[in-house]
């Protein structure tokens, strides 16, 4: 019970017990005043108590605008506006991640610190030493949402379809490239297992970020790119890309047209960005329980799903043990793929 609530029903009890006709009026006045005093106490108390509340930091491990950081403010404010409480969005950029990541493995375990947490989180580990292990050094709280990756072309390209594309890489090895971020991110580790699985050979042209690898594109410097629906989904609308394939296990709702990797034939491949939240390990069970709760109704409301949506991402929703599970997954997933593609910075 609140404690608003319990001054409400005490103030009641009171002037219940003030209209009986068994207390003299001299032992009224004094309840009177000991029931006022009592119920302004409560309530000053839950003052006092709201006031002191820390705010909880959402700790974004990269720069702000990109898809991990218009998750965490979109239901910050979210959160922020309907529970009553002060999420405040912090962005901890660098090391691939690295620096935000180990900044919250570091924090008080007091549900007040909260990792934004995007593949890198589970990719890291396997490709350097890091002060960190995300199975053992964090709770798994929330999946929130979810981008697929595209392989997009300029729009003046002569290559108007997927199976074009790995055709012109067959018949012409070494010729086409394709631009996305550094080696040691998620997509590159896609188009590696996507690459060995297709037998094409297509040159990686690393960037440091997906705007720089989509200008290149835009200037016709590279012939193709891979990045994440959402840094693309401008210029798909404006015509300036034209995008080939997803690698999404389903199609975009909004690019109908545009096939999966899985069913260009190589069936079983996915590799979508997801988008979740972590605290550090030994949290308290019920604050875990109340962030869940936080990002899952924001989750539900159709103005966020909406808001989400028209930047190309999907609100999950996939909490607790669940989403542990995926983090497990994915963790032994991207192990197998390093090590099968030989990559290490170690």
């Amino acid at each position: 019970m609140s404690s608003l609530r319990f001054a409400a029903i005490s103030w009641r009890s009171c002037q219940s017990a003030m209209r009986g006709g068994f207390l003299r009026r001299a032992m009224l006045d004094i309840l009177r005043v000991g029931c006022a005093i009592g119920a302004v106490a409560l309530v000053a108390n839950v003052a006092t108590v709201q006031a002191d509340a820390k705010p909880i930091k959402i700790i974004v491990p990269s720069t702000p605008g990109g898809g991990a950081d218009v998750v965490a403010r979109l239901l910050a404010d979210q959160i922020s506006r309907t529970q009553n409480v002060t999420m405040i969005v912090e962005n901890k950029p660098g090391g691939g991640n690295v620096i935000g990541i180990e900044a919250v493995a570091r924090a008080e375990p007091d549900g007040n610190t909260v990792l934004i947490s995007t593949p890198e989180f589970v990719i890291n580990p396997h490709l350097r030493n890091q002060n960190y292990d995300p199975l053992k050094g964090f709770e798994q709280v929330c999946y929130l949402a979810s981008a697929p990756q595209v392989i997009v072309v300029n729009a003046a390209s002569p290559l108007r379809s997927f199976q074009e594309y790995l055709d012109d890489a067959r018949k012409n090895p070494g010729k086409l490239n394709l631009a996305s971020t550094s080696p040691s991110s998620s997509p590159y580790i896609a188009f590696d297992a996507l690459k060995r699985a297709a037998k094409v050979d297509v040159l990686y042209v690393p960037f440091q970020g997906s705007a720089p690898a989509i200008n290149a594109l835009l200037g016709n410097h590279v012939t193709s790119a891979l990045v994440s629906y959402p840094n693309v989904l401008a210029q798909i609308q404006a015509g300036q890309l034209r995008a080939l394939a997803v690698t999404s296990a389903n199609r975009i709702d909004d690019l109908p047209a545009i096939p999966t990797v899985a069913e260009s034939g190589f069936p079983g491949f996915e590799a979508e960005l997801w988008f979740g939240a972590a605290v550090p390990a030994t949290t308290p069970p019920e604050a875990i329980a109340q962030l869940s709760s936080w990002f899952k109704s924001a989750l539900d409301v159709p103005e966020i799903k909406a808001r989400l949506k028209a930047v190309g991402l999907s609100a999950v929703g996939t909490c607790g043990s669940d989403f542990a599970r995926f983090i497990k997954d994915e963790f032994n997933k991207y192990e197998r793929q390093i090590q099968e593609a030989g990559i290490s910075e170690k």
